[in-house]
């Protein structure tokens, strides 16, 4: 929660900030809370402390909106993203206020980095309906037969989010895994959490069903081996895992036999040309065989 200053003479209202699973805004199970403070150290809030129970939640909510979602057709899904970036637009300047206060940037560097957010948004809704074509083939074989193989999303997929920048690396590893059909479960950033939890209120108002996009606050650190050694979560991205617990969180995908992008050396520049690479890491491609002729 945070504390909202009289206005006019009436007591504001304060704003609590919660985790987003399933569709709704529950406070964690366990009851517990952590500090939020700004880049100079000021408290700004109290986010929910997630824990193992809400990650089971969380799991359970994007596995049973998976097939809804994977089920949509590309179109569909390509508009629904598009209107995320739409409200997120007109949230810009909340969101601007965020990331100022999270990342201890100049106002318009912050207005940068949220337009740039906004960009790759509506640049990855653009890619729902071309997947299949630039990732996908006609295959030539000898003999009177047609194969071709098709790019399928992966299914639920769980993300720690980037700890250094909030917004713009939370969208760069969500957008990606939203727009080829999977469902995510995503950690966000622990020291830096508001805008992920504005980004939530977006998802939410948005036409994005309830489970897609699930969003915790809390502990890498802690809710990071829940997600990787979970049966039902088909694929890891360990962008914003600790150093020196990204070798453990591989291991223990690998007895699920996740899907797992690496964490990086250091965390990329959230400003660099956006790439398909993520695309192409939340997909599976199905090959299909098929007689031709006589």
């Amino acid at each position: 929660m945070t504390q909202s200053a009289p206005v006019d003479g009436r007591v504001g209202v304060a704003k609590t900030y919660k985790l987003y699973v399933g569709g709704a805004f529950p406070r964690s199970e366990s009851g517990r809370s952590y500090p939020v403070h700004d880049a100079t150290g000021v408290l700004l809030a109290h986010a929910a402390l997630a824990s193992r129970k809400d990650v089971r939640d969380a799991v359970s909510a994007a596995r049973s909106a998976f097939g809804g979602w994977s089920g949509a057709t590309a179109y569909n899904r390509g508009q629904v993203l598009y209107r995320v970036a739409e409200m997120m637009q007109g949230r810009r300047d909340r969101f601007a206020d965020h990331v100022v206060a999270a990342e201890g940037v100049p106002r318009e560097r912050a207005s940068t980095l949220v337009d740039a957010a906004i960009d790759r948004w509506v640049w990855y809704a653009g890619w729902t309906d071309k997947i299949a074509t630039v990732l996908g083939s006609v295959n030539p074989v000898a003999g009177p037969l047609l194969n071709w193989s098709t790019p399928e999303p992966t299914g639920v997929v769980g993300v720690l989010a980037p700890q250094s920048s909030a917004l713009l690396g939370l969208v760069d590893v969500l957008a990606p895994v939203l727009a080829t059909g999977c469902t995510a479960v995503v950690v966000a950033s622990e020291r830096r959490p508001l805008p992920a939890i504005e980004l939530a209120e977006v998802l939410a108002t948005s036409d994005v069903p309830g489970g897609v996009a699930n969003l915790l606050t809390g502990r890498a650190a802690e809710l990071g081996p829940w997600l990787a050694g979970h049966a039902d979560v088909q694929a890891l991205d360990l962008a914003g895992a600790p150093e020196e617990l990204s070798a453990d969180l591989e291991r223990a995908a690998a007895e699920t036999v996740k899907r797992v992008l690496p964490r990086p050396a250091a965390e990329a520049d959230p400003m660099r040309p956006a790439g398909i690479a993520r695309l192409r890491a939340f997909t599976e491609i199905k090959t299909v065989w098929h007689p031709v002729g006589r």
